[in-house]
């Protein structure tokens, strides 16, 4: 792993902490100004009302889920960054899977751009 893929995981280790912690300010430091999330309906634009559709699973004392990176890409410039990987409910159970696209944003400092979950489907094979 290079050094700039392993701070884009790191980067999102800690993004992910802070639903273990339970911690919705620092949810919201990780977001860019112009974030889109899709996430629920509709896709959600900018860092305020992502972080205000967010809060709803920041408020109960347990996380009802938890996210952490598997793969992390940088492109060469060095500027843009995806990172996927498995979401599980508090049992451990695979849910669903996560895509983010980060900036950097100001020096080592990177931002979350988009970011889009995928349902993992139980569904009968064909």
């Amino acid at each position: 792993m290079t050094e700039l893929q392993k701070q884009v995981a790191d980067t999102e280790r800690a993004f992910a902490k802070t639903m273990a912690t339970r911690d919705h300010a620092a949810f919201t430091r990780f977001l860019s100004e112009e974030t889109v999330f899709f996430s629920g309906p509709s896709p959600l634009h900018g860092k305020q009302q992502v972080a205000d559709w967010w809060k709803k699973f920041y408020e109960k004392p347990d996380a009802p889920f938890s996210w952490e990176p598997e793969q992390v890409e940088v492109l060469d410039s060095g500027t843009l960054a995806i990172s996927s990987g498995p979401v599980r409910d508090p049992q451990g159970k695979l849910i669903a899977t996560f895509t983010s696209i980060w900036r950097l944003e100001a020096p080592n400092t990177w931002r979350i751009i988009f970011d889009k979950g995928n349902e993992v489907c139980d569904c009968p094979k064909k």
